[in-house]
C-alpha cells in the first residue's frame, strides 16, 4: 500500500504533468495511480492541496498553484493551426500544354524543343510546368560527384530556361508547380540557413525569378485543375504500394481518380470504371531530360508531354504523346 508520502509525491506529479486538467479529473487519475488505494474524495483533497486550493494557510505550500476555478467550468478546445489544402484551379478553355521532368541542366535539347513546337503548333492557352523542371543536384541529399557541384551554374541554367520559355509563349499564363526536386531547395534551405526561410527574397520563386516572367508558382504538393482534370507531379501520391504494371495505374491504384501525373518519366495511360460503370482515365507523361544519367543509366524512360484540351464546363480530352529521335510519336 503506498505511503502518505509517495501518495503526496503522486499527486504532486500528476498535477505537474497535467497543467490545464479539472480537478476532479486529476483525482481520477490519482485513484488509479495508488490503485484505488483512496476514495475518490480523498484523491480530490490530495489535488486540491497541491493545486493550492485548499485555503489561504495552504496555498504557501503548493507545488503547482493556479487560480480557482468556478464549479462546472470547463475548458475550451484549443485553436486549429491547421492551414486549408485546396488545389490551384487554372481558369482557361482551351488548350493546355504540360511538360514535367525536364530536370535543368540535365535537360534533352531536342526533346525539349520537339515538345515546346509541338505543344506552340497547337495553339495552347495556357503552359503548366508538372514539377522537376529544375534538377537541383548539388544540393540534393544523395552522394554527389564533388566535380559536379555548381549550384550557381544549375541556377543560372533554370532560370535562362524559364526566360527562354516566356520567350516561346509571351502572352499565355505560366504555371510552375514544384516537384520533388524543386522541394529539395526547400529542405536545404530550412536545413542549413532557416533564417531565409522567413523572407520572401530568399524563397525558390524569388532566386528563379519568377515574377519577373509572370509564371505563378504552386507549392505544398497542391494538385493543379486543368478544367476537371487533378494535375499532380507524382511524388506527392501515397508510397508502398508494389510497383504497378505502368505509373498510370499506380497512379489509379493511390487515388482512385481521374489524375495525369509526371515523375515517373514514362508516358502510360490506365482506365477502369467504377461500379455505377463511369470510367476514370489516368496518365502519366514522359520527360524532358538525359535518358541514361549516371545513376540510372538502364531504365524504362522516355520522352513525352501532353496536351490537354479543356471544354466548357470542365470537360477535357488528353492528347499524351512521346517524343523519340527528336519527333513527335502519339501514344
Amino acid at each position: 500500500m503506498a505511503t502518505v508520502k509517495e501518495i503526496a509525491a503522486a499527486a504532486r506529479r500528476i498535477v505537474e504533468d497535467n497543467p490545464d486538467h479539472p480537478a476532479r479529473g486529476l483525482a481520477r487519475m490519482l485513484v488509479q495511480e495508488t490503485n484505488r488505494a483512496l476514495t475518490m474524495e480523498q484523491a480530490r483533497s490530495r489535488i486540491r492541496y497541491a493545486l493550492g486550493l485548499k485555503g489561504q494557510e495552504h496555498r504557501k505550500w503548493a507545488r503547482s498553484p493556479r487560480p480557482p476555478r468556478q464549479a462546472g467550468q470547463k475548458l475550451a478546445m484549443p485553436a486549429s493551426v491547421a492551414e486549408p489544402w485546396v488545389p490551384h484551379v487554372l481558369e482557361v478553355t482551351g488548350r493546355v500544354g504540360i511538360m514535367s521532368d525536364v530536370h535543368v541542366p540535365y535537360h534533352d535539347e531536342v526533346a525539349v524543343q520537339a515538345a515546346v513546337d509541338h505543344i506552340g503548333e497547337a495553339g495552347v492557352s495556357a503552359i503548366l510546368l508538372n514539377g522537376d523542371i529544375c534538377d537541383f543536384y548539388s544540393i540534393s541529399r544523395w552522394d554527389k560527384d564533388p566535380s559536379k557541384r555548381d549550384f550557381s551554374g544549375e541556377l543560372t541554367a533554370c532560370r535562362e530556361f524559364l526566360a527562354w520559355l516566356r520567350e516561346q509563349f509571351p502572352t499565355i499564363p505560366i504555371v510552375l508547380k514544384a516537384g520533388n526536386h524543386e522541394e529539395r531547395f526547400n529542405h536545404y534551405i530550412f536545413q542549413h540557413a532557416p533564417e531565409l526561410s522567413k523572407d520572401r527574397l530568399g524563397s525558390l520563386p524569388a532566386w528563379l525569378h519568377l515574377e519577373q516572367h509572370g509564371i505563378q508558382y504552386v507549392d505544398d504538393q497542391r494538385p493543379v485543375l486543368v478544367g476537371k482534370l487533378p494535375v499532380l507531379h507524382g511524388h506527392e501520391l501515397p508510397r508502398g504500394i508494389s510497383s504497378p504494371v505502368n505509373p498510370a495505374r499506380g497512379a489509379w491504384m493511390r487515388t482512385k481518380s481521374s489524375v495525369l501525373q509526371g515523375h515517373q518519366h514514362q508516358t502510360s495511360g490506365h482506365s477502369e470504371p467504377n461500379m455505377w460503370h463511369e470510367e476514370t482515365f489516368c496518365w502519366s507523361t514522359g520527360c524532358l531530360c538525359d535518358l541514361t544519367p549516371e545513376f540510372s543509366r538502364v531504365n524504362r524512360w522516355n520522352h513525352g508531354a501532353a496536351i490537354v484540351t479543356v471544354h466548357e464546363g470542365g470537360e477535357y480530352d488528353v492528347e499524351n504523346f512521346r517524343i523519340s529521335a527528336g519527333k513527335v510519336r502519339q501514344s
